[in-house]
């Protein structure tokens, strides 16, 4: 049978590349859901052009956005059986979602992370304090959790009933850590697909920026300490 998969794609101010990732995503996928976070520019009005549910969330931050479209999913009538999540940047090559669900529908996984590995990441696709944040922040995992993760990647795939067990809370740049570390407290079986990662379009609004790089870095570090003394 085939799984109804829907995907959430906060965005901020990424008008110039939205259209494209809407339109590489499989056909296979139910309904896109973009989460326009606060944008001044022409993001939802190319993103519902382009075929996409557009909701609308005024508080800044990437959790969010996650959970202003979790919200949306929760009032359905006809729930999903995945939740895919996606950056609206076309750093990620969406095509691939066929590829990242994989492990869920053949293999039973619960949650699959889309991994940026250094032979398929383009050239200054990921700036220097990103690579060693992801670096730090598993190897506390492994250190801590003896996790097997290797990036903290937002490309990812999530069984729709396992991420509404883990009761996601955060509303900023927290948010992909804090999904890895509830999962591996409450044992959920996951794994990591090598994924293509390019330069994005446009500026990124968290590594980017000094003060975006610095904030996302204490997050990341605060959630993986605060389960490690739980």
């Amino acid at each position: 049978m085939t799984p109804i998969i829907n995907v959430i794609i906060p965005a901020h101010n990424e008008e110039d590349a939205i259209v494209n990732v809407i339109n590489d995503i499989p056909k296979i996928v139910s309904e896109i859901i973009l989460v326009d976070n606060n944008s001044n520019d022409n993001t939802s009005k190319n993103a519902k052009n382009a075929g996409a549910t557009v909701l609308i969330e005024k508080q800044k931050g990437y959790g969010h956005a996650c959970l202003k479209g979790m919200d949306y999913i929760a009032n359905k009538s006809i729930k999903p059986d995945i939740i895919v999540f996606l950056d609206g940047d076309y750093s990620d090559y969406p095509a691939q979602l066929l590829e990242l669900i994989k492990p869920i529908t053949e293999k039973n996984i619960d949650l699959v992370i889309g991994a940026r590995v250094k032979e398929f990441r383009e050239k200054g696709a990921m700036t220097p304090q990103q690579i060693f944040g992801n670096w730090l922040a598993t190897f506390l995992m492994k250190l801590f959790f003896n996790a097997k993760f290797t990036d903290l990647g937002p490309f990812r795939a999530i069984k729709y009933q396992k991420l509404l067990a883990l009761n996601m809370q955060d509303k900023t740049y927290g948010w992909t850590v804090e999904m890895q570390l509830k999962a591996l407290k409450q044992k959920l079986t996951y794994t990591e697909v090598a994924m293509k990662y390019r330069n994005r379009i446009g500026v990124s609004k968290v590594s980017g920026t000094v003060k975006g790089s610095i904030f996302a870095g204490v997050k990341i570090l605060s959630w993986i300490f605060k389960y490690s003394f739980k």
